[in-house]
């Protein structure tokens, strides 16, 4: 399908079809209007600036070499949105396999301790979900920031929809835990 024939049947933005057609500009225009939101989903999945960085250009770098899939069968926010979502999943399955092969440790479980919880540090929302444990956090902000129900977080994740559910209130318990502190 072309990118005229994307165009019927739906009111195409001009920008996006110059974009689809392979302009350089009118794709700057695109990231120009969606860097800001992409990269706070980004940070909110990362829970770190410099990573959430490096994952938004890897969404536009894909956006572009796949903007020719888009067919409007979406808003052109959901579809960008879905593939950040799908690049920042993708990576955290590739950085778990790659330390599930070079880390060694006779205690199991510091896998499960993570990060010290004891500190008495003042915490903000945004700082307290970057601490969450990363499934946690990637379905409190796809749920309960971006709006997705456990299906569909299922799907992107690649896990069941009560898995979802149990780590929306496992992250719940533990924001509320810091917040109240």
């Amino acid at each position: 399908m072309g990118v005229h024939e994307i165009a019927s049947g739906m009111n195409a933005d001009p920008g996006l079809l110059a974009a689809q057609a392979g302009d350089p500009d009118a794709f700057g225009t695109l990231y120009h209007a969606h860097v800001g939101r992409i990269f706070a989903l980004c940070l909110r999945l990362a829970g770190d600036s410099r990573r959430a960085e490096e994952l938004t250009q890897d969404v536009f770098v894909r956006a572009w070499e796949r903007l020719s899939s888009f067919r409007g069968e979406s808003a052109f926010t959901t579809w960008l949105h879905r593939l950040a979502v799908n690049v920042v999943l993708t990576d955290r399955r590739t950085a778990w396999r790659r330390s599930r092969r070079f880390e060694l440790t006779d205690d199991p479980a510091a896998f499960e301790r993570g990060v010290d919880r004891s500190e008495g540090v003042e915490l903000d929302l945004e700082a307290a979900i970057s601490r969450l444990p990363e499934g946690a956090r990637t379905v409190f902000v796809l749920h309960d920031v971006e709006g997705f129900t456990h299906d569909e977080i299922a799907d992107m994740a690649r896990i069941a929809a009560g898995t979802s559910r149990a780590q929306l209130f496992r992250a719940r318990r533990l924001l509320r835990g810091w917040l109240e502190r």
